[in-house]
């Protein structure tokens, strides 16, 4: 670990992780689950400063339940991670696949698929009603699924090199999750320069992955956007991974201004070379939508899908590369103006919280400049609704990743799956990325849908698809892959290329569903949904998520039945 103070830092810092990256191709497997096994109890002992500095520098009371975000998707995510990965490493040290033991299906195009939400036990109790799938890519045949997870696990002595990772500044184990992938899914020792906004956690996360930092595989560094150009451009440097924007990507393939917009589109055209030819790979985000199948719905689910919806704008402030940005509804839907109606409402009562991210205030006036009849929302009035946005070519709020409390709202014509149908269409053609959608649907209308729902979700050209769930479940859940739909291009990068997480070490994955429940246990049971699953604690109006965040962190890090009855005493008052 250190602070970067110019070039000569960085070099040294290269040439210890090219020694690193050597002497990791002759650790054995058990020496590299060891590491994962000290590194989680490491990663825990941090865990309460992690979450108190994360907390500080975003601006957040100590005693808000918004905390609860920073430890699930801070330390908690990190340690399921370090678990999952260690169960893989496990396997392929006993001679075993990865995949043996989850459950190998079917999914729509012959593609097939591998559950790996629940996987045990404890799963399917804390996460009752919540189920994730991973659809390979089409002709992949399960013999090579099993054949192939492990990724370079599975020829330990070759060595990746070593690469850089670009962390990003919003979520904090976004930075510590890439590194584990760059490590244990490629066999490159890392070195992560952090964002500026996350200079703060340097000191933590060098006790908290202090096991990679003395065993030659990371150092950490923290520094400007000059630095990092000057990092990524080194020839020690064999790969790269960036977590950010497209204009961040840009910059670093082509280079700024004027100048790397020309050369942008000479590229585009073969006409010319990037400033940066080497490997590289990317999570963009990108404009993500939340489809809504009309269907007849209580007032209680007007108003839980409503606040399910709030929280996927605003969790983490609405600095997240997977919010939810354009809401698509029916014109026809019976309920919309009451949907409406909740929405306006959850969005103004929610949790007051700092704009804590740069330019937060900027992209919310642009916002709202774009569409002077934008409705304000929230004490101090900064958060927007977009009403009736067209769903139509140039459309700012369809174009444009706000990064902001910044929701919109656009109306398809038609009902049942021809309205799904034509707002699959719409998501794909008229969005800007691939990364994540959320489509909430009532049960009786997925049943009355049957097959052909399940077949129109492979016309949704994106890495991660939320059925009643929020797809940053997705990003919780550590086996699955997290990355864009794959098939972008790098002149035209979208919302990236490749994927991180994915702890199975799964070759060719295509992409990740997940599916939840429409209600909450209370009155789940009563419907007939067999599910036990509280309002979840990612909830922006969750009372208790700060509790139930700092209990499943403990969990994760030493799972023991006797911490069960706590968490689901928290998680149930929430």
């Amino acid at each position: 670990m250190t602070e970067i103070a110019g070039h000569q830092e960085i070099d040294g810092a290269l040439q210890d992780l090219k020694a690193g990256s050597a002497r990791w191709a002759t650790m054995p497997l058990g020496g590299r689950r060891a590491l994962l096994d000290a590194l989680a109890v490491s990663v825990a002992g941090s865990a309460e400063e992690w979450v108190a500095l994360a907390s500080a520098y975003k601006g957040l009371d100590p005693g808000s339940p918004l905390v609860g975000e920073e430890w699930l998707s801070g330390p908690y995510s990190v340690l399921t991670a370090i678990g999952a990965l260690a169960e893989t490493m496990n396997a392929l040290e006993k001679g075993r696949s990865p995949v043996d033991g989850f459950r190998l299906g079917s999914a729509p195009g012959g593609r097939v698929s591998i559950d790996v939400l629940p996987h045990n036990h404890f799963d399917r109790l804390l996460l009752s009603g919540f189920g994730v799938k991973v659809w390979m890519a089409p002709g992949v045949p399960a013999a090579q699924v099993r054949a192939a997870a492990g990724l370079a696990q599975r020829t330990p002595g070759t060595s990746g090199g070593v690469g850089a990772v670009l962390g990003a500044g919003n979520i904090t184990s976004i930075p510590p999750l890439d590194v584990l992938y760059e490590i244990y899914a490629h066999n490159r020792a890392v070195l992560l320069k952090l964002n500026p906004v996350t200079d703060p956690l340097l000191t933590v996360f060098g006790k908290a992955f202090a096991p990679l930092i003395e065993a030659g595989m990371l150092r950490i560094l923290c520094g400007n956007a000059g630095l990092g150009q000057y990092l990524v451009k080194q020839p020690i440097v064999d790969h790269v991974h960036l977590t950010g924007s497209v204009a961040t990507y840009d910059a670093i393939v082509y280079g700024t201004g004027s100048d790397g917009a020309a050369r942008k589109a000479a590229v585009q055209r073969g006409q010319a070379q990037p400033l940066l030819a080497k490997s590289m790979t990317s999570e963009l985000g990108g404009v993500s939508p939340t489809i809504v199948l009309p269907g007849f719905w209580s007032k209680a689910d007007l108003r839980y899908q409503a606040e399910h919806v709030a929280t996927q704008r605003l969790h983490n402030g609405g600095y997240n590369c997977i919010a939810s940005q354009v809401v698509i509804l029916s014109e026809q839907w019976p309920q919309r103006d009451a949907f409406l109606a909740e929405l306006r409402s959850a969005l103004d009562r929610a949790p007051v919280r700092p704009a804590y991210y740069p330019g937060s205030d900027h992209r919310v006036a642009a916002a709202k400049a774009a569409y002077p009849q934008a409705e304000s929302y929230g004490r101090g009035g900064g958060r927007l609704l977009l009403a009736d946005v067209r769903l139509r070519s140039g459309e700012n709020a369809l174009n444009t990743e706000y990064f902001a409390p910044v929701l919109a709202v656009s109306l398809l014509p038609g009902t049942g799956m021809q309205f799904f149908r034509a707002a699959i269409e719409a998501a794909n053609d008229q969005l800007t990325g691939t990364l994540g959608v959320n489509v909430i649907a009532h049960p009786q209308t997925l049943r009355a849908a049957g097959s052909a729902f399940e077949e129109a979700l492979v016309g949704l050209r994106y890495g991660a698809i939320g059925i009643n769930a929020w797809t940053g479940f997705g990003f919780l859940t550590a086996r699955a892959p997290w990355g864009a739909f794959p098939g972008a291009d790098p002149a035209n990068v979208e919302s990236g290329v490749g994927v991180v997480h994915n702890a199975l070490l799964l070759d060719h994955p295509e992409r990740t569903i997940v599916r939840g429940p429409f209600r909450p246990v209370h009155r789940g049971l009563g419907a007939g949904e067999l599910t036990l699953s509280p309002k979840p604690p990612w909830f922006v109006t969750n009372r208790t998520a700060s509790v139930t965040g700092r209990l499943l962190t403990r969990f994760a890090a030493e799972p023991r039945w006797s911490r069960l009855p706590a968490i689901f005493a928290s998680a149930l008052r929430g």
